[in-house]
């Protein structure tokens, strides 16, 4: 069959037809546990009868509307959203992570333009961190290998090393500076997490300095590490919070939220989204967020995390050399490439068995495994993808 798709994506040769709970289907007809989401955004796997029944009974009524105007189910989306993201008071509603991250920068550099003035426009990011592939966001991307071929960059960004206190101090420069944006845990390098002395520390210096501390929870946002924003477990309020991937559970759906501070930065003509707000997509993001907000179904989660990682860390597999985890966000160092065994766990490569069930998961850079499992996961199904990996890692 002919490929009309650009070259941008090193595929695997499957091609899916339909998923069921924590299972995916091959045009075969060949079972795949799911370990990626989606890349974290099918959080409540796949075919879930709340989110197909939400889906349904939306397409029925209203698919989309001009934003001069809002819908119901727009505004119930909203309201719900704001209260599970404590401290936050109003939120913009766009279609992905990118389109979040350029939002939060804009709120980020008009709010200290009115107040101090040009030439107060820096942001701060990590190194490593992961924000977004428009110019942009890409500029604002503490990784130079997705920084190839794509300049000159949008000026104004500059990066620090995560955990170096003194370098971040001396970075947040009261005179350049309008924001800090962070991961709490950074999933595409690896599921590395903050410490709460360095976002502590982060947070006191923005709120002396009045800089805007925003949290890019677009990947470890909306329960992924067993509360509903990751920043929640470091006790910190955040001026801005981007949130995407998990955030419809399947449909294209993203947003920026503001507490206080920044609540009244963008003003009518500022910004825009001509699917921002889709009906559809908000009826999907409410039957998310009734059931992620749950208090049981976030323990779930982290309880499901803790079990993982306790399982790959008692193995001592030779091959295994850290083993990082926040909730249903793990990360795998391995001694070899981890392409390779990405590959073997999906395809049944390293013994033949193609019949079996294969297993679906991520990888960060060469040496390092990414998981991202579906929060509705059993138990048992945990147990069946880890042996699947373990038979792709070998001896």
């Amino acid at each position: 069959m002919a490929n009309y798709f650009m070259n941008t994506y090193h595929r695997l040769p499957l091609t899916f037809t339909r998923g069921e709970g924590v299972w995916l289907y091959d045009t075969n007809g060949r079972a795949y546990l799911d370990f990626t989401s989606g890349i974290g955004v099918n959080c409540l796997g796949h075919k879930h009868p709340a989110l197909v029944g939400a889906i349904t009974r939306q397409a029925e009524k209203l698919l989309h509307t001009c934003n001069y105007y809002q819908s119901d189910t727009a505004l119930e989306f909203a309201e719900k959203l704001v209260k599970a993201a404590a401290g936050m008071k109003t939120v913009f509603l766009c279609n992905s992570g990118a389109e979040a991250n350029e939002g939060a920068c804009k709120i980020a550099r008009k709010y200290s333009l009115k107040k101090y003035g040009p030439g107060r426009h820096t942001i701060v990011t990590l190194k490593g961190s992961f924000h977004g592939r428009t110019i942009t966001t890409l500029s604002a991307t503490g990784q130079e290998r997705f920084h190839r071929d794509f300049g000159p960059f949008t000026e104004g960004f500059i990066f620090v090393e995560g955990g170096d206190l003194a370098a971040l101090e001396k970075a947040l420069d009261q005179k350049t500076v309008a924001g800090l944006l962070l991961e709490a845990v950074q999933g595409e390098s690896g599921i590395r997490s903050q410490t709460g002395e360095y976002i502590q520390n982060a947070a006191k210096l923005c709120a002396e300095r009045d800089i805007l501390l925003m949290f890019d929870e677009i990947q470890c946002g909306l329960g992924r590490t067993g509360t509903f924003l990751a920043c929640e477990q470091y006790g910190v309020k955040a001026d801005v919070v981007t949130l995407a991937k998990a955030l419809a559970g399947g449909i294209p759906a993203g947003a920026f939220l503001a507490g206080e501070k920044a609540a009244d930065v963008l003003q009518p003509g500022d910004h825009g989204a001509t699917f921002g707000g889709n009906p559809l997509a908000c009826a999907a993001g409410i039957a998310v967020l009734d059931i992620v907000t749950n208090p049981a179904f976030l323990g779930e989660i982290k309880r499901k995390g803790e079990k993982m990682k306790a399982a790959l860390e008692l193995w001592k597999h030779p091959r295994i050399r850290e083993v990082r985890s926040r909730g249903l966000m793990l990360g795998i160092d391995i001694d070899t490439d981890a392409r390779q065994i990405l590959e073997a766990a999906a395809m049944g490569t390293v013994s033949g068995l193609s019949e079996n069930p294969g297993l679906l998961i991520l990888s960060s850079g060469a040496g390092t495994l990414r998981f991202l499992p579906p929060y509705i996961i059993s138990d048992a199904e945990i147990d069946q993808g880890l042996e699947i990996l373990k038979e792709a890692l070998g001896s």
